[in-house]
């Protein structure tokens, strides 16, 4: 059985990740990825020896690279092919009256807010998107909400399978940054932020949240790790607010797993997640999280003993949660950071994540659902 997985190229979040732990688990022999855009995404495939295909794109909506899809599925033999993201669904909607192959897909986020903030255009996209999705034969949803976000959608149940994100919890950072790298001291506490700067990951709230939290914590100061389209207006808000000595912009970076032991706690402020990479990360480096309740967050912290999930997204309530960790700084919190590494990985590793896949693989192989065309 081979498998062709689809995305567009660019990512370079929790997407990435997912998509290149899952393929470095796999069989090798068995996956291909293809993508529109190279860059880092290829890369890292290439460094662990995953094969990668590039469909060629003039523009991102050149349509003519569902021909070079279509051929390379012919000429390669490929049993199954596996999407990721709007670009590559949209593009396997048009595609499928012509393909004899089951179409899986993973709904790494909630379309609708996958083009918040583009306006008349992004409410087109979303349309368009949320049918692509409807006319796969398989889905895959990285938790329990967006199985749910699926029905909503009206994708059959049977359709339907939840898996959850895994991580390889084995691997240590090559390297652990200490914290008088950065100019920090031993009794500074140091919140982490694993984000790109887009409007559904909130970080207007976190700085609000955090201004609010600095009152009361002089030595506190926020790690944003990233890069985006509102970065300028995020700087902006930092001086408004007047944290702008305390909030730090790290930019987007290769080795957070080498940034995060060193700080005190993680934070997320996210709209919408599927299953945050970004908190499994930060389990393996035994740091507690404040999280907005998204996604299937609540799975990896099951009650306030391990973390801390805010039911109310705004300010106030997670300016709050941030001075209930400060105030466990010391021993508490890092046993709390244990704990929570010790529940997360017994139970969300790349190896189970990949099984998940695999037997989702297996059964429309056997059983390839009757090709249709919804519309």
């Amino acid at each position: 059985m081979k498998v062709l997985h689809l995305n567009a190229g660019n990512e370079t979040g929790g997407g990435m990740k997912h998509i290149l732990s899952l393929l470095d688990e796999l069989d090798h022999d068995q996956v291909v990825l293809g993508v529109f855009e190279e860059g880092e995404m290829v890369q890292r495939a290439q460094e662990s020896h995953i094969e990668t295909v590039h469909f060629k794109q003039a523009f991102p909506f050149d349509l003519s690279v569902i021909f070079q899809i279509n051929r390379y599925i012919q000429q390669e033999g490929i049993d199954i092919i596996h999407t990721h993201g709007p670009r590559a669904n949209v593009l396997l909607r048009l595609l499928k009256p012509k393909l004899q192959i089951p179409w899986v897909l993973t709904l790494h986020s909630d379309p609708s807010d996958d083009f918040m903030g583009h306006g008349v255009k992004g409410e087109l996209f979303t349309r368009v998107h949320k049918r692509a999705i409807r006319s796969a034969d398989h889905c895959l949803a990285i938790s329990e909400r967006f199985r749910k976000r699926l029905l909503q959608m009206n994708v059959s149940n049977h359709k339907i399978t939840t898996i959850y994100n895994g991580i390889d919890f084995s691997k240590s950072p090559e390297m652990n940054w200490e914290r008088k790298n950065f100019g920090f001291t031993e009794e500074d506490f140091l919140i982490a932020m694993v984000a790109r700067f887009e409007a559904v990951k909130q970080h207007e709230l976190a700085i609000e949240s955090f201004a609010a939290f600095k009152q009361s914590n002089e030595n506190a100061h926020l790690l944003l790790i990233g890069d985006g389209t509102l970065e300028n207006q995020l700087r902006k808000l930092c001086e408004k607010l007047e944290v702008d000595k305390s909030v730090h912009f790290l930019g987007f970076r290769n080795d957070v797993a080498s940034l995060l032991p060193m700080v005190d706690l993680t934070l997320l402020t996210s709209k919408s997640e599927s299953f945050p990479l970004v908190l499994l990360e930060s389990a393996r480096a035994n740091v507690p999280a404040v999280t907005t309740d998204v996604g299937g967050v609540d799975k990896m912290i099951p009650s306030r003993g391990y973390g801390w999930i805010v039911d109310q997204p705004h300010s106030k309530s997670i300016a709050n949660a941030l001075n209930q960790a400060a105030l466990l700084s010391g021993s508490e919190l890092p046993a709390m950071g244990e704990k929570f590494h010790d529940f997360v990985s017994t139970r969300y590793s790349t190896q189970h994540f990949a099984a998940q896949v695999s037997n989702v693989y297996d059964f429309l192989y056997k059983s390839p659902p009757k090709m249709e065309y919804n519309v």
